[in-house]
C-alpha cells in the first residue's frame, strides 16, 4: 500500500472513530490557500481541528510523533483562516487522531489526542 493510499485509509478510519465516539464531522479535508485541515468536528460543544496521523508500524515512532512544532503551528493558522470565514465562539482545541494500521492483517489501533497542543 502506497503511502497516500495508507493515509487516504486513516482519514477514513479516523472519520467513523470520531462518528462513534459522537463528534459531528464539519468538514474533511479542509482546504485554503495555506494549507489543509484534515478534519474539523464538534464534540460536547468544543470545535476540534485534528491532524489525522497514519502510520503501518512503530519502526520511526508512534504516528502521532510526526505532528512537529512546524505542523502545530500551522494547524493554528489553518484554524484561525477558517474561523475567520466560519465564525464560532465557542472554546477550540487541537487533537491529533493517529492510526497505526497493520497491512497485513487488515488492522488497526486507533487513538485520539484530544488536547494535543
Amino acid at each position: 500500500m502506497s503511502d497516500i493510499n495508507l493515509g487516504k485509509a486513516g482519514e477514513i478510519i479516523a472519520k467513523k472513530f470520531l462518528e462513534l465516539e459522537k463528534f459531528k464531522i464539519v468538514a474533511c479535508n479542509y482546504q485554503c490557500q495555506i494549507g489543509e485541515i484534515d478534519i474539523v468536528a464538534y464534540h460536547k460543544h468544543i470545535l476540534y481541528f485534528i491532524e489525522v496521523k497514519t502510520r503501518s508500524t512503530t519502526d520511526y515512532g508512534w504516528p502521532s510523533e510526526a505532528v512537529t512544532l512546524k505542523k502545530q503551528q500551522k494547524l493554528r493558522r489553518l484554524s484561525m483562516y477558517y474561523l475567520s470565514h466560519h465564525p464560532y465562539t465557542g472554546p477550540i482545541t487541537f487533537g491529533v487522531v493517529e492510526v497505526l494500521y497493520n497491512i497485513w492483517q487488515r488492522r488497526y489501533q486507533v487513538r485520539l489526542i484530544a488536547d494535543a497542543f
